[in-house]
């Protein structure tokens, strides 16, 4: 991943963490001052900006977790081309290690999901 690339990855995840707060902190200043009125007219109401920043929580994250297993599959194809012999072993490992950032990826999703159900 280059410099670049690292640099906007974690620049959406602050970002998104901080929609992911940022509407309810306006709704309680606002709510405390003008009521019930200042809620209905904040921006995206109490909850979108939740559902935004948990969006682009779990896209981040799905993108994450197949940038990892495609980089492990390519470079276990390409070793298995070099060293036939041990190509069950590479396989195995390779499966191994996809599996544990799939489950990785997945609590992220859940815990991105239940921003949303939790928030709302």
């Amino acid at each position: 991943m280059t410099k670049l690339r690292s640099w906007m990855a974690l620049t959406l995840i602050v970002v998104g963490l901080g929609l992911m707060g940022a509407d309810v902190a306006r709704a309680e200043e606002k709510g405390a001052k003008e009521g019930e009125a200042a809620k209905a007219a904040s921006f995206m109401g109490d909850k979108g900006l939740k559902g935004i920043g948990a969006g682009i929580g779990a896209g981040l994250v799905v993108m994450g977790g197949a940038a990892g297993i495609g980089r492990i599959g390519g470079s276990a194809v390409e070793s298995m081309a070099r060293q036939p012999e041990v190509a069950g072993t590479i396989n195995f490992a390779m499966l191994i290690t996809a599996a544990m950032i799939e489950g990785a990826t997945l609590f992220g999703v859940v815990v991105c999901f239940l921003a949303i159900i939790l928030g709302m």
